[in-house]
């Protein structure tokens, strides 16, 4: 009790003044307190990070449209983690404050000392999670009046997963696996050297045989952890092309997909630079408008509301795909998520990186990360999606078959696949996939040149040059693309050099498939036959590239390859004894050919012979156009 009233008579001593200045130093912290707590939290707040800062409009427009919307921004590039630990590392970032104020800054901007997975995106998902195949559809709208979208569909192998309980596999197989790569560029765009830890410690390096880099060179180079970011790097930030645009503007209806070529008007004005000047830009795009007038004047009359619709829509997206203050566009940014527009998964599984000992490459395998897409139009049945066979060969299972198919292609093939036009791209069959063969893979090494001395095609020995034409080895379908494999130029088998200008459509006409595709018809396409003996009449040219009109012409093409008299043969055969065309059922002689008299060696033939004059042996009516020139062809001076 004594304690309690020293206390209160200390109190009671307290002046008024002092209790009203105590007061008001409590009132002040508590309010630098809720301003501390509310600057806290605006300054970690997207619509800080994005507006405030005038560098950041690209980045803040792309994020307000992204999976990550309602994930703040400092969720990622500050991370999850304690009070403190967020202080520190805010406290680090205020370089990029000063460099702001001080105008020390470069575009186009990149993200620089992310956290790790680990840090950001391992907090809301979940590493070890298996997640199970997934049918994706994508479309693609053609750049002509067709409105009709080509759809492929393909299963997408997340996988992932703990190898503990059987599972890590499939994309996500790069989490449960340590992995370690060293890069040369900024964007980590270019991967030499690869290394991965075995299950049982054991280390495999895997180097790009194209760019080989000393152990001097490694030394200095960046050495990065594989994770989630380094495929999934634009999953807040992407920055669309502008067909991706298109194709998302036509699939949802935004844009009405029936307007006649929209999609390539569309790209073409999406497409190109106007600098800052976004009046140019929209002057540009009312053109559309005035393009449609002109050229489809009786649709635009019909549809004019739905064309300014389009010209509308084209103007709200032009500014989202160019920053021009900025300096970046769709080409600044590289997505790692895919292997078409940049390299992507083609960093690694390009097919080109190798083992020291040069015997395995990580895997260039369609159907590793996702089966095989399958390619189709609106009114066809629906697609039959191929996932994986339990029969499949061994030959299939070696990590660079991919690149080995093309020269290993034989009768057996069809036992598992439709080989029809195989390496074609009309999509009538497995093997004719327009998503594998109608499309330049830029960034994978299918004619990487050093791969070339570790993967050689079979070598065909030669053969004797009298011989008949090689049979076809392989199934071949109605509509043959031969050149594919053995064009002049292909790294596959390529033709003779003397075969420098044949077509398609005469291959068949001397090569015979050994597996004829149904419908095959072995005198289609054949060149005509030669109805008459070949004994005088060598000289081929003398008759038919002379212009007389009598004879049938060899046509431009031949003369374009200079053709010769001595490979008239090689196509064209004579008729055998008995078929239609054939004059004797002997072959004639030279010596039934009349020779020319020794005292008309130097007579003009024509003079007499054509018109019969003084009784000289008229020309037959198939000699009507002969001239002086050609007589001697066939008709010899008498011994």
């Amino acid at each position: 009790m004594g304690r309690l009233k020293r206390v209160w008579q200390w109190i009671r001593r307290i002046k008024p003044r002092t209790w009203l200045l105590s007061l008001g130093a409590v009132v002040v912290l508590f309010l630098l307190f809720l301003g501390g707590l509310y600057a806290w939290d605006y300054t970690n707040s997207a619509y800080f990070c994005g507006t405030t800062c005038h560098t950041m409009p690209p980045h803040y427009e792309s994020y307000l449209r992204s999976p990550h919307a309602r994930v703040a921004c400092v969720e990622c590039h500050i991370g999850r983690t304690s009070f403190g630990v967020q202080i520190t590392r805010k406290a680090v970032d205020a370089q990029f404050v000063w460099a702001y104020v001080t105008q020390q800054y470069e575009y186009p901007l990149h993200a620089k000392g992310l956290q790790p997975a680990r840090e950001s995106c391992e907090k809301c998902h979940w590493p070890e999670k298996f997640s199970w195949d997934k049918v994706v559809k994508k479309s693609d709208y053609p750049e002509t009046d067709s409105s009709v979208p080509i759809d492929t569909s393909l299963v997408i192998k997340t996988g992932g997963g703990s190898a503990r309980v059987g599972l890590g596999r499939g994309i996500h197989w790069h989490i449960e696996n340590p992995l370690e790569f060293y890069y040369t560029d900024d964007l980590q765009q270019n991967i030499p050297y690869i290394e991965i830890t075995n299950a049982d410690g054991t280390k495999t390096v895997y180097t790009d045989i194209e760019n080989p880099v000393t152990p001097d060179e490694l030394a200095r180079l960046p050495k990065r952890t594989m994770d989630c970011i380094d495929c999934h790097n634009r999953v807040s930030h992407t920055f669309l092309t502008p067909a991706e645009a298109m194709d998302n503007l036509l699939e949802t209806k935004q844009i009405d997909p029936t307007i006649p070529g929209i999609k390539a008007k569309g790209v073409e004005v999406l497409a190109s630079p106007f600098g800052s000047s976004l009046e140019l830009a929209n002057q540009a795009i009312n053109r559309v408008e005035a393009y449609y007038q002109q050229n489809y004047p009786a649709y635009y009359q019909q549809n004019t509301a739905t064309v300014q619709n389009a010209v509308a829509m084209l103007k709200e997206w032009y500014p989202k795909l160019h920053f021009p203050d900025q300096g970046l566009d769709w080409t600044t940014h590289p997505d790692n998520l895919g292997h078409k527009d940049w390299p992507g998964c083609f960093r690694c599984h390009d097919g080109k990186h190798f083992t020291q000992d040069r015997k395995e490459a990580i895997r260039l395998e369609c159907n590793l990360c996702h089966s095989i897409p399958v390619v189709y139009t609106e009114g066809q049945s629906a697609p039959a999606i191929s996932l994986e066979r339990v029969n499949e060969p061994d030959s299939h299972k070696t990590t660079t078959w991919l690149i080995e198919h093309r020269t290993k292609f034989d009768a057996s093939c069809q036992d598992c696949h439709d080989t029809r036009n195989a390496g074609g791209n009309d999509n009538t069959s497995f093997c004719s996939n327009s998503a594998c063969h109608g499309t330049k893979w830029t960034y994978a090494g299918f004619d990487a040149p050093a791969l070339a001395q570790i993967i050689q095609p079979p070598v065909k020995q030669p053969t004797d040059p009298n011989s008949p034409p090689a049979q076809i080895p392989h199934p071949i379908g109605g509509s043959p693309d031969c050149q594919i494999c053995h064009g002049l130029k292909s790294p596959v088998r390529p033709m003779p050099a003397d075969h420098e200008g044949r077509t398609n459509d005469l291959c068949l006409a001397c090569h015979v498939p050994t597996i004829p595709p149904e419908g095959y018809n072995p005198e289609a396409g054949k060149p005509p036959g030669i109805p008459h003996e070949l004994a005088g009449r060598a000289e081929c040219l003398g008759c038919h590239a002379s212009g007389a009109a009598s004879f049938p012409q060899v046509p431009q093409s031949h003369k374009d390859q200079n053709y010769t008299n001595g490979q008239c043969t090689t196509c064209h055969q004579p008729a055998k004894a008995g078929e239609q065309g054939t004059q004797s059922s002997q072959p004639p002689t030279q010596s039934a050919i009349p020779k020319i008299p020794p005292d008309h060696a130097t007579s003009a033939c024509a003079a007499c012979h054509r018109d019969g004059l003084a009784g000289a042996p008229k020309f037959p009516d198939n000699h009507a156009d002969y001239l002086d020139a050609n007589c001697g062809d066939c008709h010899k001076p008498a011994q």
